[in-house]
């Protein structure tokens, strides 16, 4: 069965955000990360996840993606700070979360 995601995308300073839908989150964030994409993610460096839904139908992710661009910042901050109060790289914090799986 197919999976579609949502997802939220920050720069290192917070100062942007980018929100799309992919149906392949890790290889999407890896194309944002090695600068593969063209135009504003690219540009700004918007690179750090931090925030993602997932769906079973394409139609509901995206009606959910163009819900969340059309929203005020302060509301996507809000949405974001729900579930990722620190801004965390969702792509790096989860492989850590236990302190035993730490090198050094």
């Amino acid at each position: 069965m197919q999976r579609y995601y949502v997802y939220i995308l920050t720069s290192v300073s917070r100062n942007v955000m980018y929100v799309g839908v992919t149906n392949n989150l890790e290889n999407r964030i890896a194309q944002h990360r090695e600068g593969k994409t063209e135009g504003f993610t690219r540009r700004y460096r918007v690179n750090t996840l931090v925030y993602s839904e997932e769906y079973q139908y394409v139609e509901d992710a995206i009606a959910r993606e163009k819900q969340i661009k059309g929203w005020r910042r302060s509301k996507k901050n809000t949405l974001v700070e729900s579930v990722n109060p620190t801004w965390a790289d969702l792509l790096v914090s989860p492989l850590i979360k236990d302190p035993s799986l730490r090198s050094g």
